[in-house]
């Protein structure tokens, strides 16, 4: 399975517009939009997994820089999350120990 990241989302845009959209192209397996943890509305992002690599790579080509309820989405295979770094300071809530 292939990964997309869709950005510059507009907060009323549902996981079915997303499938329909990247069907089109494809098998559609899973839809995730991004909720805010605090407020549970959506971020304005999600991400689509698709099926077969070069499906996903039609996907990407055709509707990157598309307009999607009036505004302009941005389309590209998803990057793997980083792992945290201990060792590293993040600036997080523990910015005031030292690091040894």
């Amino acid at each position: 399975m292939i990964n997309i990241f869709v950005g510059n989302l507009d907060t009323t845009c549902t996981e079915t517009q997303l499938r329909d959209l990247f069907a089109a192209y494809g098998g559609v397996q899973t839809v995730n939009i991004v909720m805010n943890r605090d407020t549970a509305e959506p971020r304005g992002f999600a991400f689509v997994e698709m099926t077969q690599a070069a499906d996903a790579e039609a996907a990407v080509a055709a509707l990157n820089g598309t307009e999607l309820q009036g505004r302009t989405i941005r389309v590209n295979e998803a990057r793997p999350k980083l792992a945290a770094n201990s060792n590293q300071d993040t600036g997080g809530r523990d910015h005031r120990r030292h690091k040894i």
